[in-house]
């Protein structure tokens, strides 16, 4: 009788924790969604002048229209798209009356020519992004042939000669046929909450049942009432 009474109390606050587990995954499900909503409206509301000063804390995906003469340098950033393979980000810097910036334009693929860089004065409409790329396995990148690992805003500055701020391009006037812009979405921000949810009411099921399995058995074996 005892043991039958443990077994039970250690089932059912076993699958009340499990349950509560995917409640919670359910409410952060609502929270995650909460700010790609406002992820979303930043990035597509009426573009802004570029800030004086910027700040990740404060523009991050904001939207900035500007116009500037393109640099004649130019970086690739190792990348891939779905359903396309393997290609490069190009980041060249674009001058801004007495400022320099970098700009994201696209992507081009690797066996795809890359036309000649060339100053002349363009018009970008995109966001403000502060890409969180690198980590301890970021190879350092290939300097000699430019070829880069991640979007490093800092180094990728000091190598161009430009301020550590960066634009991701989602139009380009007059566009380069050779670059397809890439511009910044909320499709790379992980959103697994509901996949954890069903997780968690998955092993709650699973745990009831095997739970109500032994106790049965138990009580076959034993004979007698719970």
């Amino acid at each position: 009788m005892r043991q039958l009474s443990f077994i039970l109390v250690i089932a059912v606050m076993g699958t009340a924790i499990l349950l509560w587990l995917g409640k919670w995954q359910l409410d952060r499900l609502t929270w995650k969604q909460g700010i790609l909503t406002e992820i979303s409206e930043k990035i597509y509301a009426d573009p802004i002048t570029l800030p004086i000063r910027p700040t990740v804390q404060e523009h991050k995906f904001s939207a900035v229209s500007v116009t500037g003469a393109l640099g004649e340098t130019y970086v690739r950033v190792l990348a891939s798209q779905k359903h396309i393979g393997a290609g490069y980000r190009i980041i060249s810097p674009l001058i801004i009356e007495d400022r320099r910036i970098l700009v994201d334009r696209g992507f081009i693929k690797t066996e795809a020519p890359m036309t000649a860089a060339e100053d002349r004065q363009i018009s970008v409409l995109g966001n403000l992004h502060w890409p969180d790329e690198i980590d301890s396995y970021t190879p350092d990148p290939d300097i000699q042939g430019n070829i880069w690992f991640a979007r490093d805003i800092d180094a990728l500055a000091a190598h161009l000669g430009t301020d550590p701020i960066l634009i991701v391009a989602r139009e380009v006037t007059p566009a380069d046929p050779a670059v397809t812009p890439l511009p910044v979405s909320t499709q790379g921000i992980p959103n697994d909450h509901f996949q954890y949810a069903m997780t968690w009411f998955s092993l709650a099921a699973v745990w009831s049942i095997m739970s109500l399995i032994f106790i049965w058995r138990m009580r076959r074996t034993n004979k007698g009432p719970l």
